[in-house]
């Protein structure tokens, strides 16, 4: 997709252009807007000159170049914003969208619940990280699949039927079969060898047990997935990655893998760069472990989407499994080196600590989407609303507070919900975003009724002072690029020569977040809808830019807007 508006590649180049330089720079937004649109930094010696043949060889966009100190400062015309605006409106909710990952195939695996287990809130963090980059990888050009695996075949799955065996309900099974495991030894036995009994496929009572498991598990994830607004190109099973994994498992003992004791089957990743450590890839009863699967899993994926990278969302407690199976499958599938990503974050926890589906202290999402909706009930009780209308916006900005709280922070480290935070109007939250697109939406209807148009004539810019709310909005692009690419320093910088894919939807709600500020700020300055106030057009037009912005921008974090907060 052709994007015009992206800038900051344009004044990367003219600044190479112009002054010769080779080495990489960053060029970045001053922190205080008075100071410009973009700055660079210079030696003291250089500055002046620097900043002189700028200035002799502006280009059309460039209204201004200053010098301070070491920095050198640009200035945008006020043409480049009327044109940001226009492309804005032309564009609409699909306003930010680049070509920067054209071509690139990626397969993005994430939530991966398992039958027998409930989907708690480590799940829905799983969740709400892989959709929106997800959809941030989309909107960069790439074309994207969705997958999720399944574990119906394991450990896991024998301790649940064990307990279901013995009367005990499927959403308890795992954590009464797991409890026993660990606590009798006869009964570890018997799982195990139920383990083997279900890997042999034969049907038999237990295989029934198996199947009724497996059909509940489908039909509660697909109402959880549509609850969170989350599909799937592809389910996988560990039935058939197992199969694939073990027979290239044996077909490269001696080269890849090793005889390890008791007729196990191992990787010394000791033996490889960069070095890891040894890992069981099929056990003592012959059959593959989630390393094995996870080779099958990487061959099937390629098999059925000829992926340029293939993206594995989980919890950071994963990544020794990830560093070890990543360098053997790439030995193993030499085809595959360098096109698989691990993609860790930590743990999502409550005021009350961390959870274990192992002992059945498990917090389920459906119970943390209804506390949430709760709070947000006592909030919004006594505006006029029907219970209809009430129930659809309880669900939306419930939903909304949780995802927002996900990805609000980069990547990788833990999070502890705040409730109340979680659900404020007042800044920082999703709500608070939810409200500011209501709010320019309503502003919008309210113009429509008054049959005031959108104005972006010539006539109108002539007098108008460029707002903050131009000089921030045209940046969305570039933050959904940040996104997606690698960079060093703030969000407010992109170095040149970057490339590196990071992956990070924390940026795209720092945007938003400040620029439902800044509206919100406009908002309350100018009476935006005004028939005597010539300019009341124009700020229609941002009005409606900001909407799309927001509604884009929301859209990649996957929350959705409520007709009315």
């Amino acid at each position: 997709m052709e994007n015009k508006m992206n800038i900051q590649e344009k004044i990367k180049d003219w600044i190479e252009e112009t002054l010769k330089i080779e080495e990489s720079f960053v060029l970045a937004h001053p922190k205080d807007i008075k100071n410009g649109d973009y700055s660079f930094f210079a030696s003291p010696k250089l500055a002046n000159e620097f900043g002189r043949a700028l200035s002799e060889n502006k280009i059309p966009e460039i209204e201004k170049v200053e010098v301070v100190g070491s920095f050198i400062n640009f200035y945008l015309s006020k043409k480049f914003f009327t044109e940001s605006i226009k492309e804005i409106l032309e564009k609409g909710e699909e306003c930010g969208q680049t070509d920067l990952l054209e071509g690139q195939k990626i397969i993005i695996e994430h939530t991966q619940p398992n039958p027998f287990k409930e989907f708690h809130i480590g799940h829905l963090m799983n969740n709400a990280i892989g959709e929106s980059v997800a959809r941030i990888i989309k909107a960069n050009g790439a074309d994207v699949k969705t997958a999720s695996y399944h574990g119906d075949k394991g450990l896991h799955v024998a301790k649940a039927v064990w307990a279901m065996n013995k009367g005990i309900e499927y959403e308890k099974a795992y954590a009464y079969g797991n409890k026993a495991y660990e606590e009798d030894e006869n009964t570890k036995q018997e799982i195990i060898a139920l383990n083997k009994t279900i890997y042999d496929g034969k049907i038999t009572e237990i295989w029934k047990i198996c199947n009724d498991g497996f059909n509940k598990f489908k039909n509660y994830f697909l109402t959880i997935c549509r609850r969170l607004d989350t599909t799937f190109d592809y389910q996988f099973w560990e039935t058939a990655s197992g199969e694939v994994g073990k027979k290239i498992v044996l077909e490269n003992v001696g080269k890849i893998f090793e005889n390890g004791e008791g007729g196990a089957v191992i990787f010394k990743g000791e033996n490889f760069e960069p070095k890891t450590h040894t890992r069981v890839f099929i056990n003592s009863e012959g059959l593959p472990t989630y390393e094995a699967k996870e080779v099958g899993l990487a061959k099937i994926k390629k098999e059925l989407f000829a992926y340029n990278q293939s993206i594995t969302v989980t919890g950071n407690e994963q990544d020794s499994f990830f560093d070890v199976t990543e360098i053997a499958i790439g030995e193993v599938l030499p085809e595959l080196k360098g096109k698989l990503k691990h993609l860790s974050h930590g743990m999502l926890r409550l005021p009350t600590g961390k959870m274990s589906s192992r002992t059945g202290d498990v917090i389920t999402t459906e119970s943390l989407i209804d506390q949430v909706k709760e709070k947000v009930r006592e909030k919004i009780a006594e505006r006029n609303l029907s219970e209809e209308e009430k129930e659809e916006i309880l669900e939306v900005v419930a939903i909304g507070a949780i995802k927002y709280s996900i990805l609000r922070q980069a990547i990788g480290g833990d999070i502890i919900f705040d409730f109340d935070k979680s659900i404020s109007f007042e800044g920082d939250s999703g709500p608070y975003l939810q409200y500011a697109c209501v709010r320019a939406n309503s502003i919008l209807e309210k113009a429509d009724m008054s049959r005031l148009n959108l104005d972006m004539s010539e006539a109108v810019f002539d007098t108008w002072e460029t707002t903050e709310l131009e000089k921030y909005l045209y940046r969305f692009t570039e933050v959904v690029e940040r996104a997606g690419t690698h960079s060093t320093g703030s969000i407010n910088s992109l170095q040149a020569g970057s490339g590196q894919v990071e992956y990070a939807p924390h940026h795209i709600v720092t945007y938003l977040t400040e620029l439902a500020s800044i509206f919100n700020s406009f908002y309350a300055k100018e009476k935006i809808i005004d028939p005597s106030d010539g300019a009341s057009p124009y700020k229609i037009a941002l009005t409606q830019a900001v909407a799309y912005t927001l509604k884009s921008g929301l859209r990649l974090l996957g929350i959705k807007v409520p007709d009315k907060m």
